[in-house]
């Protein structure tokens, strides 16, 4: 069986990294773009257990962030039902249309 080189996992990050960069940028909904920066901060979770074979120093600081990232999430989301409820909306460019008025 073939061992799985670190380069895989760096190209795999990147690709994560990129496919989270253009969800946020290219979408107007507020549930994708929160899908975009998941994607964006779990690529730097993989990178850091990547860059971790040799101590434990790395793999420490991806479950830092992954709380962090799951703390993010209930914060993004309790705001968003609370917009929600409030203008019956969650298109960004519709709430930035609301706060302009």
């Amino acid at each position: 069986m073939s061992e799985l080189y670190p380069t895989y996992y760096l190209y795999l990050s990147a690709f994560l990294f990129g496919a989270g960069i253009f969800i946020v940028i290219s979408k107007r909904n507020v549930i994708f773009v929160l899908v975009g920066i998941e994607l964006i901060l779990n690529s730097a979770n993989l990178l850091l257990a990547t860059f971790s074979k040799a101590d434990l120093n790395g793999q420490t600081f991806a479950i830092f962030s992954i709380v962090l990232t799951v703390c993010e999430v209930a914060i993004a989301l309790a705001i968003l039902l609370n917009v929600y409820k409030t203008h019956r909306s969650s298109n960004l460019d519709e709430l930035n249309e609301l706060s302009n008025e």
